[in-house]
């Protein structure tokens, strides 16, 4: 029998009582439950400290600056939230050809591809270490549409369970350009076809919908060459999202939530101005309830030549039709 929650209202006396009330409507929400005392008293501290976080994070926010929120992590250990940042990158990986510059003079003030039907709904890669594939299929379901062709959402669990022989991990990590280079030679499969598990599987790819011809890596520390890029369609990155920040992002644009030590795949799908303020917009793979309805606002500063906020110009790449 599980552990019953509501018993130990009146034992966890160091936290408030504000906290253990909001706590037990979290485990609610979101279905939750512990099979000991011990158990829950343990995340329920781990939730008090989010909250505390959040709280004294929120009463700093300065205009457009990201806040932070309470979500289905909140009460998580950080070894459990890192489990989902997959992006492992490796001395042999695959490389493209030709490295894309751009010309950034063409590229539009701002663009969304939302807009233009280039872009999937949000997906929840749960908690299997597959943001890179997700990633991947992001880049591949933008670039495909664009290319003239139907909007499909293709297989994420295809690469996890097959693309390993090109040094992917599956649900233990796994990079985009290796992944593109799998496409490069096997048809993908649709999600219908090929349905998302969430843990590494055994290989049952059918004929597939299409390869992708080749892949390109974009010019690295240029936020001018990712901006041409972007200006052309989704592409693939990796960002530095260990964080407490970014794991609780809530809304507008993060500024201070990461350094550069790649660790998490992501998708550019634009990039704009708000009130003044710069920024990339990218999708996650943490389901619609994440962030901005399962997206988020980086900082874009058009005059860089570093890694960028959380180290989005360091691996930029997208695949080609």
């Amino acid at each position: 029998m599980k552990f019953a929650a509501a018993a130990l209202l009146g034992a966890a006396s160091a936290i408030e009582m504000e906290v253990e009330n909001s706590y037990l409507a979290y485990v609610a929400e979101h279905g939750k439950s512990y099979g000991t005392e011990e158990e829950f008293k343990f995340r329920l501290n781990l939730y008090a400290q989010k909250v505390a976080f959040v709280r004294e994070h929120n009463a700093n926010v300065i205009g457009n600056d990201a806040t932070v929120g309470i979500n289905h992590m909140a009460d998580w250990t950080d070894a459990e939230y890192k489990r989902l940042l997959g992006y492992r990158t490796r001395p042999q990986a695959a490389k493209a050809a030709e490295t894309f510059t751009g010309d950034v003079t063409t590229a539009p003030d701002s663009i969304d591809w939302r807009a233009k039907g280039a872009v999937t709904a949000p997906k929840n890669q749960g908690q299997c270490g597959s943001c890179w594939a997700f990633s991947t299929t992001g880049s591949m379901e933008g670039r495909y549409q664009i290319a003239g062709n139907k909007l499909t959402s293709f297989s994420e669990q295809q690469f996890v369970d097959c693309s390993t022989s090109f040094g992917n991990a599956g649900c233990q990590g796994g990079l985009m350009d290796d992944a593109f280079k799998y496409a490069e030679g096997v048809a993908i499969d649709t999600e219908a076809d090929y349905g998302y598990t969430g843990r590494n599987g055994t290989c049952h790819a059918k004929a597939g919908v299409t390869e992708v011809k080749s892949f390109s890596d974009v010019k690295t520390k240029s936020a001018d060459a990712l901006k041409a890029a972007v200006a052309e369609g989704p592409v693939s990155v990796a960002i530095d999202a260990a964080g407490i920040g970014f794991q609780l992002y809530f809304g507008g644009i993060m500024k201070h939530f990461c350094g550069t030590s790649l660790d998490h795949g992501v998708l550019v799908v634009g990039y704009g101005t708000d009130k003044g303020e710069d920024f990339w917009l990218l999708k996650n793979s943490w389901g619609g309830s994440w962030g901005e309805k399962g997206y988020f606002r980086i900082f874009r500063d058009q005059k860089s030549t570093d890694a960028g906020v959380c180290g989005l110009q360091l691996q930029p790449s997208f695949p080609l039709f």
